[in-house]
This record gives C-alpha cells, structure tokens and sequence, in this order.
C-alpha cells in the first residue's frame, strides 16, 4: 500500500458515500475486481522518473487518478504498553477535469481515509472509516502549508516543511493526537522515485518514504488517555494504475530494526502465488542511505504460518522469515495480534509486527514495523 499501491476507489462507491459516513460498513467491493477494471484514460500517468519537487510533491497531484499520504507506526506508553496505528488519506479522481459549475459541492475529487489502532496488551483492533467529497471543506489537501484532512482527521504542517507534522483522528473508541519530527531524509522508492508496477508504459507510481519518524503524543483508549512515544513510517504514492495481467494482490513489509536499519520490501502476487517481476525492496542504512533490493535474487521472503479471517474463513499468511542472504540478514516476522484484518469497503490485513533475528552483518537485532496483505479476501477478477 502503503501503502496502497494501485488503490483506485470507484466513482459509484464514493458518490454513495460522499457525505461523510463514518465506520466501516463491512466490506462490499473486491479489491482485485476493482483495480483490475480501473479507468486510465484521460489521467495522468507515470511514464518516466522526475524531479521531485518539495514541498509541493507533499501536495495533492489531481491529475492522477489516485493518491495516498499514509502513515503507520509503532507507539509505547511510559508504563511499557505497545500500540501500532495506521492514519490514511487517500484521494481518488471521479473524472480527469473537474466539472465547469460554480457550485460550492461541485468536484471532481473524493477522499476516504482509514484509521487504526492495535492495542497489544488488550488483544483489540480498532478500526474506522470515512468517504467525502472534496469539496466544500469536507476533504482536501494542500501543500503549503501542508494539511491533508477528511473532516477532523488532519494530517499537518505550520511551514514548508513536512516536519513536524501533526496527526489528528478520532473514532469511537479511540483518538490519536501525535507529532511526527523529522527523521530520515526522505527515500526515493523505485527508478530514482518511479516505482513499475507493471510491464505496461505508465502502470507506475511516483512513490517516496520517510522511514523512520520519532513520534510522540497521546493516544485515548476507551476512557485512558495515555502518553506515547515511538517512531512512523510515511509513505506518499501517486498514480494512475490498474494490476497487471495475472497479478491478484500484494504483500507489503516496512520494518525499522534496532541497529538502524530499516527494510521495506513488496511482493506483487500472481493468482498461482507467484511473485511478478516488478516486486522489489529497498535497504535504508542508519545515515539514510538507500541500497535497492532484486525479489528473489537479493531478497528472500516465505511464509511461516497463516490466520483465518473470522468473516468467512479467508486465509491470510501469518508469520514470516526475510532474508539478505549477501548481507547476513535472517529475520523473523510476527504480528502483534493475529487478527488486524480491515474489514471496510475493501478488505485487506494491516497490522503492527515485531521483528527479530540477525541484521546487517549477521548482529542479533530486533525491531517492529507493519505489513499489508492485499487481494487474500474475496474473488479474484475474471479475466
């Protein structure tokens, strides 16, 4: 994804819910069928590597069909209690122009968002949900300063700078109010930011991280407000993308480990399990230096274990071992809590992992991060 590479929402999901809905209605659209399907033309696309130009790339690109600003991170209280949580903001264009009207509620833009809390020590994860329009103040994303919203769900900035960044998002049973400081530099995923996820001209994203971001702020569970501290991952795509022939979802892997290094990795799954040749990975030494990864070849990644969705018995993997063979690294994944299943519009496992094993020379290291499993749910699209 990260998060969610190819995420496409349609137009009729999102004019159904544009006025706001709050909490996750279960899920009712596949993710495969709908990124499968996604309409191109018109929109921008991401042919070739450019220029990043900030702070205006921490802005919105209204141009491509979709876009993410998406923030997960790893959090504990003073008393040793760990938390992970995920705060997205996706943008989605219904059409490539917007419609000629003065209308205050006239856009051609909607927004949903995602916000998640994984409490460890009580074994529960919170999740909640919101679509509106991009209009009349409801949603939207500006660059400078930045401040990307969906109603009172901020991501923002009070300079030019990304950092600090304020989080803000509130649901039911949970609140985040969290300040990200600057950390490493920022990490130009793929082709010097261009990331293929296709074979297909243009099925890329233009795609950049911030991998380690010390975090620190309160989090309110149920009726505790508890102070918290810990470390974020950013990650920032735009696109405009569809899955390829054969490919049916993707696994997503971004883990900081206790030497300072960090990992992220992502496998494009075919529908025999297989992954496609546009998977790839990334190594961020502690100076932010960035050491790119073949699948396969530089990195190696299989499933240990796997979990049943309670839904309807969907199976998801469960458990992990990466390695760097050339390096000396051998990790071991875990999930904090097995069940960090989303089950909203589109449902897909998000959650916080633990890590342990050797690192970067073959050092005993440990670490935490988040994973994303895609495409496990649901039918896989005809072809």
């Amino acid at each position: 994804m990260r998060h969610l590479p190819f995420l496409a929402v349609t137009a009729a999901l999102l004019v159904a819910c544009a006025e706001g809905d709050d909490d996750a209605p279960g899920a009712t659209l596949s993710l495969a069928e709908t990124l499968a399907g996604a309409d191109t033309a018109g929109y921008a696309r991401a042919i070739e590597s450019r220029r990043f130009d900030f702070p205006t790339d921490h802005g919105p690109h209204p141009d491509f069909r979709s876009e993410w600003w998406y923030v997960t991170g790893n959090l504990t209280s003073e008393d040793g209690r760990d938390f992970g949580f995920q705060l997205t903001i996706f943008r989605s264009a219904l059409s490539p122009r917007a419609a000629e009207t003065e209308s205050a509620w006239a856009t051609n833009q909607a927004y949903m968002a995602h916000f998640t809390v994984t409490d460890v020590a009580e074994q529960r994860f919170h999740v909640h949900e919101r679509f509106a329009r991009g209009a009349a103040g409801l949603a939207g994303a500006n660059a400078d300063p930045l401040r990307v919203w969906l109603e009172d769900w901020v991501m923002e900035s009070d300079s030019a700078a990304a950092f600090p960044m304020r989080l803000r998002a509130t649901g039911e049973d949970v609140a985040l109010s969290l300040e990200l400081a600057a950390g490493k530099p920022v990490v130009l995923q793929g082709d010097q930011g261009l990331s293929q996820k296709g074979p297909e001209p243009g099925n890329a994203s233009y795609y950049y991280s911030f991998t380690r971001l010390p975090a620190a702020g309160t989090l309110v569970v149920d009726t505790d407000t508890i102070p918290v501290r810990g470390a974020a991952w950013l990650d920032r795509e735009w696109s405009t993308s569809a899955l390829a022939e054969g490919q049916v979802g993707w696994d997503w892997f971004a883990l900081r480990l206790s030497d300072g290094w960090d990992l992220m990795i992502y496998r494009l799954r075919r529908e025999d399990g297989s992954a496609a040749p546009e998977s790839a990975g990334v190594l961020v030494d502690p100076a932010g230096a960035k050491v790119p990864l073949t699948w396969g070849q530089d990195v190696l990644m299989e499933s240990t274990d796997t979990w049943a969705s309670p839904v309807d018995g969907a199976v998801y993997p469960s458990g992990w071992r990466i390695a760097v063979p050339e390096r000396g690294w051998d990790l071991r994944v875990e999930p904090r809590i097995p069940n960090q299943e989303l089950d909203v519009t589109f449902r897909y496992w998000e959650g916080a992992v633990s890590v342990r094993g050797a690192g970067e020379g073959g050092a005993t290291v440990s670490g935490r991060g988040y994973v994303e499993l895609t495409g496990y749910a649901g039918d896989a699209p005809e072809r």
